[in-house]
């Protein structure tokens, strides 16, 4: 049997075959690479901007021109439209009548795949899904005032069709006297009765239907049922009797307030019926005013006696150290393991009040501030606060003075003590160089005597350290030329 070569797709354009590598799809058929451009103004497009009309392609601006709505002032909004067809572009003549395309043919699919609306096969890149079912994109309206929908607009209806959002309460939605304003003021039916469609609705008022004694809405005493109630205190109300008890405003679990009564009411309301009361109240805990209250209530409400708890001795070393009061857990202030009054919680010199942030202990087993902490124990002599060096005139308080020089103790001749000067090293001093010890006082450079670190250490032949530019100069090459670079070295 002969071999017969497959069948490839010929391209529109050019009439060849198009093979797999170098194919472009668009409206069902395939085109080269290279002939995948617009039929007027020759630019290669992509799946973003192509467009397909009988067999040619376009891009997205020449479709326009060509087969959108023609009139004064295209492009510049519906109502201004201009007549450029793009025949400046290109040399065919397309045949338009009044701006009006006849719409292509649709191949027809078998019943119950194809589009809902026009029964025509629908291709991935036109189809709009609803409910499972594939619309054209230009099918996809709603199926009374034929408004063009997306996903955010479309309602599936009953009768397997789709609609705006506006149409569907009006098909299918509740009906009567007071339509959409509000469920318990009752419906009106602003559209023509379409028979069955239009069910019947009947409202209840469910504060009518009386709970059992003690289980109902606290306030009406009605049954509560799941989709109006309002919890408080674990007790269920109504969501139109949640109100403040005084002002009858509408309230939320943010602005709600039990009160000792069993009754809820606003913050505002709380506040004047069972907060503080007295001259100025809401300026102050120091002035308070007096709402609604008479003479004899606000006298019978007045604290009448201040206990002084510094007065109430407490056992030998358990009370204030200042007074040796009774300290309790409302006043108590720490200091050292030691608790003090409040009011007692001073600097010793000054009586300034302290806290957790400016006392300080003193050897006294008082407490000061530290400016008077300084005065009494700090440092004394001529340059204090301004010099590390202190010279003391008070001869009680003087420190003594170390030499810098580290002979202390004996020397280590076995090479187990510092490297420059013998003496033992300790761990809070030591630096250390090529496995051997040194003071941190004789850590330095053995030509120049600076003081070295980890950064400008070099150790020499010789067993001394060095910084890097004795280094150098010591143990570096030499000549004529040294430092502009090693090319250029000789060693005269």
């Amino acid at each position: 049997m002969p071999y017969k070569p497959v069948e490839q797709a010929k391209c529109p354009k050019c009439g060849k075959s198009v093979y797999a590598a170098e194919e472009r799809v668009a409206g069902g058929l395939k085109w080269h690479k290279m002939c995948f451009k617009c039929g007027l103004c020759s630019k290669l497009l992509d799946s973003t901007n192509c467009s397909e009309h009988d067999g040619e392609l376009f891009c997205k601006t020449c479709h326009g021109r060509k087969f959108g709505p023609k009139g004064y002032g295209f492009g510049g909004g519906a109502g201004c439209l201009s007549m450029d067809q793009g025949d400046h572009l290109s040399g065919h003549q397309y045949q338009i009548s009044n701006a009006m395309m006849d719409s292509r043919s649709i191949a027809k699919a078998p019943e119950g795949e194809g589009c809902p609306r026009c029964g025509g096969y629908v291709y991935a890149a036109e189809q709009m899904l609803a409910r499972g079912r594939a619309y054209h994109k230009q099918c996809y309206k709603c199926g009374i005032c034929k408004r063009t929908l997306d996903s955010t607009l479309h309602c599936d209806g009953p009768d397997r069709d789709i609609y705006c959002r506006a149409c569907y309460p009006k098909k299918f939605g509740p009906r009567g006297i007071g339509h959409a304003g509000g469920g318990w003021i009752g419906l009106q039916c602003d559209i023509e009765d379409m028979g069955d469609a239009a069910p019947k609705t009947t409202v209840i008022d469910t504060a009518s239907i009386m709970a059992p004694p003690g289980k109902g809405c606290p306030r009406c005493g009605g049954v509560v049922f799941a989709a109006e109630q309002v919890l408080a205190k674990g007790r269920e109300w109504h969501r139109k009797c949640f109100k403040c008890r005084d002002c009858t405003k509408t309230l939320d679990s943010i602005i709600a307030c039990d009160g000792p009564d069993k009754d809820v009411y606003c913050k505002t309301c709380y506040g004047k019926k069972w907060g503080p009361h007295g001259y100025g109240f809401a300026c102050g805990s120091g002035f308070l005013q007096t709402d609604g209250l008479t003479e004899d209530q606000i006298s019978g409400s007045r604290p009448c006696y201040n206990p002084d708890t510094t007065s109430i001795k407490a056992p030998p070393g358990q009370g204030c150290p200042r007074c040796g009061g009774m300290v309790f857990a409302a006043e108590q202030q720490l200091a050292k393991g030691t608790m003090w009054h409040k009011k007692c919680f001073n600097c010793a010199e000054c009586h300034r009040p302290l806290d957790s942030m400016l006392a300080c202990d003193g050897p006294d087993k008082e407490i000061h501030c530290k400016a008077c902490y300084g005065k009494l124990f700090g440092p004394k002599g001529f340059g204090f606060g301004h010099s590390p060096t202190l010279v003391s005139t008070d001869p009680e308080h003087a420190p003594s003075f170390i030499d810098s020089k580290p002979e202390l103790g004996v020397k280590m001749n076995d090479g187990g003590g510092c490297a420059r000067c013998g003496y033992p090293v300790y761990m809070a001093e030591q630096m250390i160089s090529k496995d051997r010890l040194w003071h941190k006082r004789c850590f330095s450079c053995g030509s120049c005597h600076r003081s070295l670190d980890s950064t400008n250490l070099n150790d020499g032949p010789d067993g001394d350290i060095y910084c890097r530019g004795c280094y150098g100069r010591n143990f570096g090459p030499r000549g004529v030329g040294f430092g502009m670079g090693a090319g250029t070295l000789t060693m005269a």
